[in-house]
């Protein structure tokens, strides 16, 4: 990192140790850390399960695709001071609008579902006990910290959660893996002609660059920006802009950077543990958990359980929330987690319900299980239309006036929607054949 761009991310006075790291990195770290939910964390383990070291290339392909499309939502955020459906409302038709949050609100909330299914699964697996109190405990908690707690304070505990996720890195250290063939299967694609392989593949993408994400980080950096007095719109304070945009671009790649680590390494735990033994049916991450403790010991289960539920916590404010902003938004409503409740009171309500959604579909006939690979799946096919839609707003100088996207950063999120379109088409047409 040069000392210009690590300028920008550390501002003029650096903290010192990993307090002062955390705290030097905004939205984009948060962004990364919630895109391995407990969701994502289930599909991976299914990939590694079911085929091995050979679909490790897809998180090296994802890479610069997730960093790419997340730091474009970044700019917009940042440059306009309104998240991606503020923008849509004032320069789309509202059918447009409509559309893409209603799909993105039923996606968020099956989401938020399977992921409580999940954290439940993870909490009985430790401690025992009923998992549907489980899933009322964690939805519960999701919701009352984001309607009271400090803005500042309850950022800062996203922050810390991301740390729960290394607990895969600490489960890969003790697994005996080939690392040959993880290498192999991580630099070189392995393509077959089915539909459940292309299914996979979606899943894969879609629980990595995920609409969700695109509005969550867009708004964040909005909203960063409205709380903070020395900030403003980049359009209408133009000469902060490029340490506005070094500091999105570290900070964006640092959070991708993390979430790819994590997801390849679940990959590979999972190939070197349950795929080389023939355990090919792992459809959860809590059965994945419990599925290795013959193999890699009670340790790998516990900390494996134990990141299912700190990432959780993560990731369901950030899936609530990221539906909050979307609607409240495009209904120009009142929004912010800065705001206290009786300032946006819509924008809470349509947080609450989502959160709420979720934890009833946990009490109906809708299997967590199926949810939780498919709602991956919903994301992927959502995600081309947006990012399309995205894509084409960057480039309007009504939005983005002399910021507008251009040169490489623009070809890459191109690119990103190119390969989350193609993966769409190979599954239909393997589904099909």
């Amino acid at each position: 990192m040069t000392e210009q761009v690590e300028a920008a991310v550390t501002g003029p006075v650096k903290a010192k140790g990993l307090r002062g790291w955390l705290s030097a990195l905004g939205p984009g770290l948060i962004t990364g850390a919630a895109d391995d939910d407990p969701s994502g964390i289930g599909t991976y383990s299914q990939a590694g399960a079911q085929l091995g070291y050979g679909i490790g290339w897809t998180m090296l392909l994802s890479f610069p695709l997730m960093a790419a499309i997340q730091e474009i939502s970044g700019r917009v955020g940042r440059v306009t001071g309104r998240g991606i459906a503020g923008n849509v409302c004032r320069h789309y038709p509202p059918a447009l609008l409509n559309l893409i949050v209603t799909l993105l609100f039923i996606a968020n909330t099956i989401n938020i579902a399977a992921d409580l299914a999940a954290m439940a699964d993870a909490s009985k697996l430790l401690v025992g006990g009923p998992a549907f109190a489980y899933v009322v405990l964690f939805g519960v908690i999701s919701v009352v910290a984001q309607i009271f707690f400090d803005y500042q304070r309850y950022v800062a505990v996203l922050k810390w959660l991301t740390l729960s996720l290394f607990a895969y890195v600490a489960a890969l250290a003790v697994t005996r893996v080939a690392w040959s063939e993880a290498l192999h299967g991580a630099l070189v694609p392995r393509l077959e002609w089915s539909g459940d392989y292309w299914t996979t593949i979606v899943a894969i993408l879609g629980t990595t660059i995920s609409p969700y994400l695109f509005f969550w980080q867009a708004s964040q950096e909005a909203e960063d920006e409205r709380v903070d007095p020395d900030k403003s719109p980049l359009i209408r304070s133009p000469a902060d802009a490029v340490a506005e945009f070094q500091r999105i671009r570290a900070d964006t790649i640092i959070g991708m950077g993390f979430s790819t680590l994590i997801a390849l390494s679940i990959i590979i735990v999972a190939a070197a543990t349950l795929h080389a033994t023939g355990k090919t049916d792992i459809e959860t991450s809590a059965q994945a958990a419990e599925a290795l403790r013959p193999i890699a010991g009670a340790f790998a289960e516990m900390i494996f359980a134990l990141g299912i539920v700190g990432t959780g916590l993560l990731a369901i404010p950030v899936l609530a929330g990221a539906a909050a902003y979307a609607v409240g938004e495009g209904r120009r409503w009142k929004v912010g987690l800065a705001r206290k409740p009786k300032e946006a009171a819509a924008f809470y309500a349509v947080l609450s319900l989502s959160a709420a959604i979720g934890v009833a579909l946990n009490f109906t006939p809708i299997s967590p299980i199926s949810a939780l690979y498919w709602s991956a799946v919903i994301n992927g096919v959502l995600a081309v239309p947006v990012m399309v839609m995205l894509m084409i707003m960057v480039r309007r100088h009504d939005v983005m006036q002399r910021f507008v996207i251009k040169g490489l950063l623009y070809w890459l999120g191109w690119l990103s929607t190119a390969v989350m379109a193609l993966s769409v088409i190979g599954m239909v047409v393997g589904l099909l054949l």
